[in-house]
C-alpha cells in the first residue's frame, strides 16, 4: 500500500466544493446583470420607438394609443414583460426624474417634447415583489414644423 492511497478521491471533492462556492454564485450574478441590462436596452429602444410612434401621429389620442403599443413591442423584444411598462412625457429640456409624467403633448407643428419609458427589471430567482429595479429611457421628439394641422 503506498501513501497517497489515503487521498484517493479527494480531487473530486475539492471540484464540487469550488463549483458550489464559485461558479453558482457567478452564473447567477451574470443572469443578474444580463437581467438589467436587458431592461435598459428595453427601455431605450422603447422610449425611441414610442417617440417615433406619437411623432408623426396626427392628433394626441391616437399618437399616444400608437406610442403604448410601440413600446409595448420594442419592450417584447428584449424579452421584458409588457406588463411592467410605463410611458410618460414631459417637456423639453426636463429629465425624465424630474417630471412627474403629467405633460400632455398637443402634437402642434414644431413642438418639443421627451417621451419617457420606464421599465421595471426582474432579476431572476428574487420574489416578484422586489421591484425597486428600474430603467428608464427618454427620447426628444421634436415635431416637424412643416406639417398639415
Amino acid at each position: 500500500m503506498r501513501e497517497d492511497d489515503g487521498e484517493r478521491g479527494s480531487a473530486i471533492v475539492e471540484f464540487v466544493f469550488v463549483a458550489l462556492v464559485v461558479f453558482v454564485p457567478l452564473v447567477y450574478l451574470v443572469a443578474g446583470f444580463s437581467a438589467v441590462q436587458r431592461g435598459v436596452f428595453a427601455a431605450d429602444a422603447a422610449a425611441r420607438e414610442a417617440g417615433r410612434a406619437i411623432g408623426t401621429a396626427p392628433d394626441p389620442v391616437t399618437g399616444e394609443a400608437r406610442a403604448e403599443a410601440a413600446a409595448a413591442l420594442a419592450v417584447e423584444d428584449q424579452s421584458v414583460s409588457a406588463t411592467d411598462v410605463r410611458v410618460a412625457y414631459v417637456p423639453a429640456g426636463v429629465a425624465c426624474t424630474a417630471g412627474n409624467g403629467g405633460y400632455t403633448p398637443a402634437l402642434v407643428p414644431g413642438e418639443e417634447f421627451s417621451v419617457c419609458v420606464t421599465v421595471t427589471v426582474r432579476v431572476p430567482l428574487l420574489p416578484d415583489f422586489v421591484d425597486a429595479n428600474t430603467a428608464t429611457g427618454q427620447f426628444v421628439v421634436e415635431r416637424d414644423r412643416y406639417v398639415d394641422p
